[in-house]
């Protein structure tokens, strides 16, 4: 017997990781929908292999994805578990979600899950994040302050669960890809930061930072902390913490060459990205209305002059950038 659960997954392109996140969820939730973007691989044929109901959507970002699934796909379910394709869902998180299902009495509206992350098909410890994945359709809409990964919010209760998804992109295990990646997350999230402290984001905070609260308000708070840490040291004091403090050098090489390259070379290159947008705007080569178009969004909203002196646009100069 099938769980009364929908699935979505996004894909492109993703035959090396498509397979195994399908094989961990069909023939389990009873209803599945993959939002393809245009694959030009064997990803569609994976899919139709397994009986999985596929759908085209264009591309324009993480956010816009989602939110464009959420609205327009006619979902069986009141309960929706979100996926990417290098998703795979654990027999022990399958088991939770099944036991939610048959006691659910509608007072909590999503649950978090922890991720189990792998580098190169090795598993990297010291890891421990929880993602806000599985939630109720008439409760969930999608941040639209969150100009990178289109952060979920539910509008009510939410709560753990216990069991684990495996996220092992198979397509990282050429670095070239996982360093064009990071490249362009870097210049999205530069100017989602500069948009931040410049009031530039419209609407209002979706999340509260709390330190002690659930882990987006964890993650919003420790956000807050580091916009105030100085740019270039923040990255050294992210590696020792990763490294040391949470004890990735117990990882050994694959330790190393994962958190030199995640908490520091990809660190640094947010930085390196923010130092140089805000020269360009204060030399009036570009705008916080440019920037916000870059990453998808419409007109912004500057902050008061008497907030800071971050990005005033009086303050121009000649700056040049190659």
């Amino acid at each position: 017997m099938t769980a009364p659960l929908s699935v979505l997954v996004l894909t492109m392109n993703e035959e090396l990781n498509i397979a195994a996140c399908l094989d961990s969820i069909v023939g389990w939730a009873a209803d599945i929908v993959v939002v393809d973007s245009g694959s030009t691989d064997r990803t569609a044929d994976l899919c139709a292999e397994r009986g999985v109901r596929t759908v085209f959507h264009p591309y324009v970002d993480h956010r816009t994805q989602k939110d464009w699934a959420l609205t327009s796909i006619p979902w069986r379910h009141e309960w929706l578990l979100l996926l990417d394709a290098d998703h795979v869902v654990t027999p022990d998180l399958r088991q939770a979600i099944e036991r939610m299902l048959h006691t659910d009495r509608r007072r909590v509206h999503g649950y978090y899950n922890r991720h189990i992350h792998y580098f190169r098909n090795r598993r990297v410890r010291g890891l421990k994040r929880y993602y806000l994945q599985l939630v109720r359709r008439s409760r969930v809409r999608i941040d639209e302050t969150d100009l990178v990964d289109g952060r979920l919010i539910v509008d009510g209760p939410t709560a753990k669960l216990p069991g684990a998804i495996i996220e092992n992109n198979q397509k990282e295990l050429d670095i070239d890809f996982w360093i064009d990646k990071h490249q362009k997350f870097a210049r999205r999230i530069a100017i989602e930061e500069i948009l931040r402290v410049e009031a530039a984001v419209g609407g209002e905070a979706a999340v509260s930072p709390r330190v002690f609260g659930h882990p987006d308000e964890r993650s919003a708070w420790l956000k807050k902390v580091w916009y105030g840490t100085p740019l270039y040291l923040r990255a050294v004091l992210f590696f020792l913490y990763r490294y040391l403090v949470r004890l990735g050098f117990l990882d050994g090489w694959n330790g190393l060459v994962f958190h030199g390259f995640q908490t520091f070379w990809f660190r640094l290159l947010v930085d390196v990205n923010i130092e140089n947008y805000r020269a360009q705007v204060r030399a009036n080569e570009i705008s916080l209305e440019e920037l916000s178009r870059m990453v998808g969004r419409g007109p912004v909203k500057n902050r008061s002059a008497d907030a800071g002196p971050a990005l005033r646009r009086d303050d121009a100069r000649e700056v040049r950038h190659g």
